[in-house]
């Protein structure tokens, strides 16, 4: 499930593209998709420290995008903001699953988590906008 974190993640990122151009101020981003600035900030800084979104501070700073929206996908996005995306515990990076050899339900998981990476790395911030 994509939790709010990632869903505000995505509006932000639509909001930079919209208004692109020059830095927008986290508090005009806040008032534009209704969401706590407060709450922004930790998202942002998160967008940052994954080199998704620069930012700049004094007179005139803000956010704006690192490249152009047409070459970000949904799954970076999400992945930045949410962490790895797994189905099931014993599919993460850090997970070495005992049954994995016997396990008859590992291909279903590992099929299904194929697919949900494929669809959102396929669509691009342009796509939303």
């Amino acid at each position: 499930m994509i939790s709010t974190k990632g869903r505000y993640a995505m509006r932000v990122m639509i909001d930079l593209a919209e208004n692109g151009g020059g830095p927008l101020p986290l508090k005009d981003i806040a008032e534009r998709q209704e969401i706590s600035k407060k709450y922004l900030e930790i998202i942002v800084k998160e967008l940052v420290e994954h080199g998704l979104v620069k930012g700049s501070s004094g007179k005139g700073g803000g956010y704006r995008l690192c490249k152009p929206a047409a070459e970000y996908s949904v799954g970076e996005i999400l992945e930045a903001s949410e962490g790895p995306y797994n189905a099931v515990a014993c599919l993460g990076s850090d997970q070495v699953c005992p049954r994995a050899d016997k396990c008859r339900t590992l291909p279903l998981w590992s099929e299904f988590d194929r697919l949900v990476h494929d669809f959102f790395y396929s669509k691009k911030l342009t796509d939303l906008l």
